[in-house]
Formats: structure tokens, C-alpha cells, sequence
């Protein structure tokens, strides 16, 4: 197919070539439309013409309406005057199409319309095929364009659709008839199909009725019968009970079921009833029978005992349920059930894990219990009294017993471990058929094996637990070769006291508490903090473990309790013992801050102490609130807690004071030291070679190295803290400092150049307000260079100008023209003052005026405060 526009765009394009010579084409059309109008009018019919072509469109190459064909006559007026009018054809033929498409959908899926079934019907498309196909249509290369050919050809169409929308059509009534027909009778045999179903319903109602009076008869008639042949049957049976009766009588027992050994279940229900009958006879008339009876009673009872064991020996189910059926109405089903018990653990315990054997066998006769007894859950029941009563409390027994009084450690250590895996066995027997209350059932059985131990258990674990922790330290001492010294213990007393026998050591510690001063000699601990992480670890392990025993062997309504004294065991040995001691033993080795070369050694003493807390809170968080929460103990616990973090705070508040005291003590030396009166005021001041001087780099030195020091000790806002306090007294150590000496104008400027590298070692602190004061401190030193006509504008300046006047004036002070010129006016003014001695004796009212004149053109204050007498004139 040429192309999508087809061949509507291209007649569309001949007509177009066409309409622009009007006249002509005008003239061709009615010479056309005389001779042809019957013809038109059959191809104005085509319109209607469905497809019935089988070649694909793309293999047409040509269009019939293409403006190169032309008649071979060379007739093209008539040609193109045919082809203006196929152009309204092809339109009226579309319209027609789809109109009939609409009106008639069964045409849509005719043979033609579609191709295949697949592609639907396009009037383009179509003509394009239909002139591609037909001979002299034009659309074949090298063809002569012949319309009547075309023509035709679309009047053979228009007839062939017109028979088949005729048939079609037929086929549609036709259809419909049958449909209607079938519709009728369809409904017909629904009606007769109800009437037959109410017909069938009301039979089967009937039939009902008559099975209903059929079976109440049946019923009643069984009734009767029942009542006739249950007294027949217990007459049978009480003849042939009097008849074996006879025969204990007689003393001879000839029936086969007392001689026969295969009807055993058979003499076994005979005796049982017989054995009952005798209880209620007279002992004095029939002694000799019922003896007789109760003599066969327990031989059979035995035989089917024995016969029981062996058919159990043989693993035969079926025979061991048939006579434990048998024993249920003896006396001796009970032994029976021993017998069962005794022979399920044979060889069941031959291994060393006796727990993990009753498990085994537990689930092993739970399987086969069900299919011998008819009550399963009490055998399983007293199979599992009988391994905890006999197995396990032998077993725990021998285990404990051992090390109860000659091994504390592995006392515990064992009656924890045989608690846990005797509670976990009693939840692997908990998945089984006990009876109905089965967790009390276990717990007394528990109860009843451990009684004895758990007791006593809480006074063992204390016990234990303060002799360990107690080795613990001692060896860590031992190690370090450290004999404890009586240090005072500060809050947290082990000893109560009472006010009125106070001790001098309790005053001593009580003063320093309150007003940190080193009250007695320092000790030198040679760098050791009596802190160890590994003997912490020690203690705190042993106190989980504690716990743990404790949360399992307790009783819930005592575990609060138990838990509280092994926390109070953990504060005694790791706080007070331990922690608190090297605290004290810190605090007393900080030397006086006037101490030189003295090694601080506290801060590595607040740093593990911080480690260690942190892993005591942890221990605290994880261990012990789980055991208290929910009981009045928690808040003893916390209290108890509380007062522990606050007493150790104020020892590490005192000895970090006394630290940072240490630390201003040996700046002091350094700078006392260090530091010339010459370095401020040299001697040739154009011959100054140094940036700063050597005092100040020792300092800054020893700053930074503390700093990083206190870092590492610390952590969150402690460091801020701590950096702060130090920064605060090492800038006032500074400006004290300053203020011993006098300045030059080359001597201030190094000590701007020192308090520039104070300024920059402050930085390492990280702390805004000490920045901010040796920023204020660098502003001061700029009095000390400032030409002295500048100092007013210097002293209003933004960082100045909120200072107090005397600090101005006392850093103003320090210059050395200052000096020189207070000196000066000193003397100035004692000559003046001389002189005006002199003059007032003259009493010349002259000298006097020119005298104040003088003096004020000078501008001395001080003279002028010297002598008020001048006010007056």
C-alpha cells in the first residue's frame, strides 16, 4: 500500500491538479456526467463494498488515482472528470460503511471485513486493496487505468453484500425464533420441575413422620426389653457366681476357668466379684471361704502382676494393656504401676547427665503410657515423682553434700547449676499430661529436693561473698606491697560513731572536708592511685554472679531482700574499701601548693575512679534493678546510691582543688624563678632580641601539659568545668603577676608578646570566658606602650571601657614614665609647697596670686589639694 494517506490522498491530489484549470475540468464533468449518470449512480453504490481481498496493503506499490497514469488513448479529459467523481464515491462509500457497521454489527465479523479476525475494517485501506486487485484499476505498474473495470468491479461488491447482509440477516430471525422457542419451553419444564419438587417434599415429610413413629417404637420396644433381660442377666450371673461359690465351698474348683491358665481375665472377674461378695458374709460361718477366696484373690492378683512384667520384658503393648485393664479393680493395680515404674528405668541412667536421662525417658514412656493405662497422666505423674524423690535428690544430694562446708565457691556454684537444670527439667515435663494443677506438682517436688539448701543460702552467699571480695583486695595490695593505712573515711563510715566519743581524727576529717585544707602529712604514693580495673572486673564479676544465684535460688517474696545485702556487699568492698580509699589515699598524697616539682598524680586517680563508677552504674542498671523494681528496696537502693555519688564527689571536688591549687603553686615557681625584673625593663632597649620571654614558654608549657592531662582524666562537662576553674586562676595568676613589675616601652611590649602566648595557650582551653579574660588582659598590657596623650582614648576603647578606673590606673601604674613623673611631680610639689610656707609667712597677697597662677598653668592636682587656703582668693 502506497503510503498511509492511500489512495483518498492521492485522488485528493488529482482533483487538486485538477480544480485549478476550473473551466476545463467544468466542462469535462458535464460532458462526463450526459453520457454516464446511470453509472454514477451504480458507483455512488459502492460505498457499501466490504473487503474481500487477500493481499497484504503493503505490497501494493502503486494507486489507481496516481496523476501519472493516463489513458493509453490519450483520452485524460474523461479520465480526470472520472476521477473527480470518485472522490464524492469514496466518501459516500466510507459513510455508507460505517453506517452499515453501526445498523449491523454480525457484518463486522463477515469473511473480508477483518483480515484474520485481527485487524479491523478501514475504508482507505480497503479501496487502496480493491483497486490493487482488480485488472485496469491502475495501481499495478505499467497498467492502463480502466474506471468501467473499477466500476464493476465495486457493483459486484455492492450485490455480494447485499446477499450476504440478506442471508446474514435470515440467520439472525431464524436464531431469534429458536431462542424464543427454546426460552418457552425451557420455562415449561422449570414449572413441571417445581411441581415434581414440592410433590417429592411433601413425600419425604410423610416418610419422616413414619421413621419418627417407627423408632419411638423401636425405642420402646427395647426399653422393655431391657427391662426384662437385665434382670435375666444378673439372675445368670448371680447363678454362676452361686455356682464357683459352691465350689470354694466344696473345696474343690472344677471349672475350667479357675483350672485353665488361658482364661485368666476370665477367673480374674469371677474372683474380684466373688472376693467382694465374701467381704459382706459373716466371718463365723464362712471364715473358711472367704479365706479360701482371698487365697485365690492374690495368687491371680500376682499371676497378672507377673504376667504384666513379662509381657513388658517383651515389649508386648497390647498384652500389658489387656491385664492392666484386668488389674484396675485389684488392690494391687498400684503395684502393677510400681512394677511399670521400676522397669521403665532400668538402664535408663547410664550416663553421667542424669537430667538429660529422665528427660529421655520421661519422653519415652509418655508415648507408651496412653496405649497400656486407661488414667496415663497419673502413671507419667508418679513415674516423674519417683525419678525426683529417688534419682535427682540422690544425685543433688551427693553433689552439694561434697563441698557444703569445705568449699563455699563450689557449694554455690554447684546448688546454682543442679537449681537451673532441675527447673529446666521441670519445664521440658511440663509440655506433658500431669493432671490439672502440674506446676505446683513440679514445684513441690523442686521444693522437696532443694529445701535444705535454699535456707540457709542468702547467709552462705554473703558469707562468701565478703571473704572473696576481701582476698580480692588484699591481693591487689599484697602486689604492690601496700600495707592499708587508717585512713579516715569521710561520708561513708564503716564504723558507726556516736557525737559523743568523736575522735581527733574524725575533727581532722571533718575540718578537711569543710574547709579543704591539708590537715596532717602528705604521703608520697610514688605515682601509684591504688585503683585497678582488673580488681573491679574481680568484684563486680563476682556480684553479677551473686546476683544471678540470687534471682534463681531466692524466694520471690525474700529476693528484694537477699538482692539489697549483696549490693550493700559491693559497697562496702568496691566503693569503701576501694574506691573511697584510694580517694583518701589521693587526696592525701597532693602535695602543698607551695611544694616545687611536685608530682600530681590525683587526676589519674579521678580518671579510673570515673572508669570504675561508670562500670559499677552499669552493674547497678543491668543487675539489680531487675530484682527491686517492683519493691520498696529500690528506693533504699537508689538513696543508698545517691549518698555514695555525693560523698565521692566531694572528695573529688576537694581533691581536684587541691590539684589545681598544686598546678598555680608550680607556675608560681616557674615565674618566680623564670622571671627577671630586667626582662620588663632592659637595660638597652634597641638590643631586645627575644619574642617572649623564657618564663612565659615554661609556663605555657607546663599549662599545656596539664590541660591535656586534665582531658584525659575527665569526661562531658567535667572537663569544661574543671578547664574553666583553672583558666579563671591561671589568668589571675598572671595579672597578679604583672603587677610585680614596672614597664618600659620595650619591656611592655614583651609583655604583650607574653601575654599574646598566654592569650594563644588559653585557646587550648576551649572555654570562651577564659579566652575572653586574657583577651581583656591583652587590652590592659597595651596601656604599658600607649603614647601617654592616647591612654584616655585607649582606656574608653570597647574592651576597657567596662572595667573598673583602678584597674586602669593601677596597670597605668606600672609604666615607667609613670614613675618617673610621679616622682617628679612629688618633688615639684614639695618645692612648692616650701615655697608657699615662705609666702605665706611674707603674707604678700601679690606672690600669693602669682604663686596659685603658676600652679594651675602647670596643672598639678596634687598641690592644688595640698593647699585649699588658695580657694579662697
Amino acid at each position: 500500500m502506497a503510503g498511509s494517506g492511500g489512495v483518498t490522498s492521492q485522488i485528493s491530489c488529482r482533483v487538486q491538479a485538477l480544480w485549478n484549470d476550473k473551466p476545463r475540468a467544468q466542462l469535462q464533468i458535464k460532458s462526463f456526467r450526459a453520457s454516464s449518470s446511470q453509472t454514477c449512480s451504480t458507483v455512488f453504490a459502492s460505498s457499501l463494498i466490504i473487503s474481500k481481498l487477500d493481499v497484504p496493503t503493503h505490497h501494493v506499490k502503486g494507486s489507481v488515482l496516481n496523476n501519472k497514469y493516463v489513458s493509453p488513448r490519450g483520452d485524460g479529459v474523461i479520465v480526470n472528470a472520472v476521477l473527480l467523481i470518485i472522490i464524492k464515491l469514496l466518501n459516500a462509500f466510507k459513510m455508507r460503511c460505517e453506517h452499515l457497521l453501526k445498523e449491523q454489527p454480525a457484518v463486522a465479523h463477515c469473511k473480508g471485513f477483518f483480515f484474520c479476525g485481527q485487524e479491523p475494517f478501514v475504508a482507505d485501506e480497503y479501496i487502496e486493496r480493491l483497486a490493487w486487485r482488480t485488472p485496469g484499476g491502475g495501481s499495478r505498474g505499467g497498467e492502463a487505468f480502466d474506471p468501467k473495470r473499477l466500476l464493476e468491479e465495486f457493483v459486484n461488491h455492492i450485490q455480494e453484500l447485499q446477499v450476504m447482509d440478506e442471508r446474514i440477516q435470515r440467520k439472525v430471525e431464524k436464531l431469534e425464533q429458536q431462542c424464543q422457542k427454546e426460552a418457552k419451553e425451557f420455562a415449561k419444564k422449570v414449572q413441571e420441575l417445581q411441581k415434581s419438587n414440592q410433590v417429592a417434599f411433601q413425600h419425604f415429610q410423610e416418610l419422616d413422620e413414619h421413621i419418627s413413629y417407627v423408632a419411638t417404637k423401636v425405642c420402646h420396644l427395647g426399653d422393655q426389653l431391657e427391662g426384662v433381660n437385665t434382670p435375666r442377666q444378673r439372675a445368670v450371673e448371680a447363678q454362676k457366681l452361686m455356682k464357683y461359690f459352691n465350689e470354694f465351698l466344696d473345696g474343690e474348683l472344677k471349672s475350667d476357668v479357675f483350672t485353665n491358665s488361658e482364661k485368666i481375665k476370665e477367673a480374674a472377674d469371677i474372683i474380684q466379684k466373688l472376693h467382694l461378695i465374701a467381704q459382706e458374709l459373716p466371718f463365723d460361718r464362712f471364715s473358711e471361704v472367704k479365706s479360701k477366696i482371698a487365697s485365690k484373690y492374690h495368687d491371680l492378683e500376682c499371676q497378672l502382676i507377673q504376667e504384666f512384667t513379662s509381657a513388658q520384658r517383651r515389649g508386648e503393648i497390647s498384652r500389658m494393656r489387656e491385664v492392666a485393664a484386668v488389674l484396675l479393680h485389684f488392690k494391687g493395680y498400684s503395684h502393677c504401676v510400681d512394677v511399670y515404674i521400676k522397669q521403665c528405668q532400668e538402664g535408663a541412667f547410664l550416663r553421667n547427665d542424669v537430667f538429660e536421662d529422665a528427660a529421655i525417658l520421661c519422653q519415652r514412656v509418655n508415648k507408651q503410657v496412653g496405649e497400656i493405662f486407661s488414667n496415663p497422666e497419673t502413671v507419667l505423674a508418679k513415674l516423674i515423682q519417683n525419678i525426683f524423690e529417688v534419682k535427682l535428690q540422690s544425685y543433688v544430694k551427693d553433689q552439694l553434700e561434697e563441698h557444703r562446708k569445705s568449699d563455699a565457691e563450689q557449694y554455690l556454684k554447684n546448688l546454682y547449676d543442679l537449681y537451673t537444670r532441675t527447673t529446666n527439667l521441670s519445664s521440658k515435663l511440663m509440655e506433658f499430661n500431669l493432671g490439672t494443677d502440674k506446676q505446683t506438682f513440679l514445684s513441690k517436688l523442686i521444693k522437696a529436693i532443694f529445701i535444705s539448701y535454699l535456707e540457709n543460702y542468702i547467709e552462705v552467699e554473703i558469707g562468701y561473698l565478703k571473704s572473696r571480695s576481701a582476698m580480692i583486695l588484699q591481693r591487689y595490695y599484697d602486689s604492690k606491697n601496700h600495707q592499708k593505712r587508717s585512713i579516715g573515711t569521710g561520708g561513708i563510715q564503716i564504723h558507726k560513731r556516736t557525737e559523743a566519743k568523736l575522735s581527733i581524727q574524725d575533727l581532722k576529717e571533718r575540718l578537711r572536708q569543710r574547709t579543704n585544707l591539708p590537715l596532717g602529712p602528705s604521703i608520697d604514693t610514688h605515682g601509684e592511685t591504688f585503683l585497678s580495673q582488673d580488681v573491679v572486673v574481680n568484684l563486680l564479676q563476682e556480684t553479677k554472679q551473686a546476683f544471678e544465684r540470687c534471682h534463681r535460688l531466692s524466694d520471690p517474696s525474700d529476693l528484694p531482700k537477699n538482692a539489697f545485702r549483696i549490693f550493700s556487699m559491693l559497697v562496702e568492698f568496691l566503693c569503701t574499701e576501694h574506691i573511697d580509699y584510694a580517694l583518701e589515699t589521693g587526696l592525701a598524697g597532693i602535695p602543698s601548693s607551695d611544694s616545687k616539682n611536685a608530682n600530681l598524680y590525683f587526676l589519674d586517680v579521678v580518671h579510673q575512679a570515673n572508669t570504675i563508677f561508670h562500670l559499677f552504674d552499669k552493674q547497678f542498671n543491668d543487675h539489680l534493678m531487675p530484682l527491686i523494681s517492683s519493691s520498696p528496696k529500690l528506693s533504699e537502693c537508689l538513696q543508698k546510691k545517691k549518698d555514695i555519688i555525693e560523698q565521692m564527689e566531694v572528695k573529688l571536688d576537694i581533691g581536684i582543688d587541691r590539684t589545681l591549687n598544686c598546678m598555680i603553686g608550680q607556675m608560681k615557681h616557674i615565674l618566680a624563678a623564670e622571671q627577671k625584673k630586667t626582662d620588663f625593663k632592659p637595660e638597652d632597649e634597641n638590643n631586645v632580641l627575644i619574642q617572649y620571654t623564657n618564663a612565659c614558654v615554661k609556663v605555657c608549657g607546663y599549662v599545656r601539659k596539664q590541660v591535656e592531662k586534665i582531658r584525659n582524666s575527665m569526661d562531658g562537662k567535667n572537663v569544661d568545668t574543671v578547664l574553666m576553674e583553672l583558666g579563671v586562676r591561671f589568668h589571675r595568676l598572671i595579672y597578679e603577676h604583672l603587677q610585680q613589675y614596672s614597664y618600659s616601652c620595650m619591656g611592655g611590649m614583651l609583655a604583650i608578646c607574653d601575654v599574646a602566648e598566654y592569650r594563644k595557650c588559653a585557646k587550648d582551653f576551649k572555654i570562651a570566658l577564659v579566652l575572653q579574660l586574657f583577651d581583656t588582659l591583652h587590652a590592659l598590657c597595651n596601656l604599658l606602650v600607649v603614647a601617654p596623650d592616647n591612654l584616655k582614648q585607649v582606656c574608653s576603647g570597647e574592651q576597657l571601657a567596662n572595667l573598673d578606673k583602678n584597674i586602669l590606673h593601677s596597670f597605668v601604674q606600672l609604666r615607667v614614665d609613670y614613675r618617673l613623673e610621679l616622682q617628679w611631680n612629688r618633688s615639684f610639689c614639695c618645692g612648692l609647697s616650701m615655697l608657699w610656707k615662705l609666702v605665706s609667712h611674707l603674707q604678700s597677697s601679690i606672690s600669693i596670686h602669682s604663686l596659685y597662677g603658676l600652679v594651675k598653668e602647670f596643672d598639678f592636682p596634687l598641690l592644688l589639694m595640698n593647699f585649699p587656703r588658695w580657694g579662697q582668693y
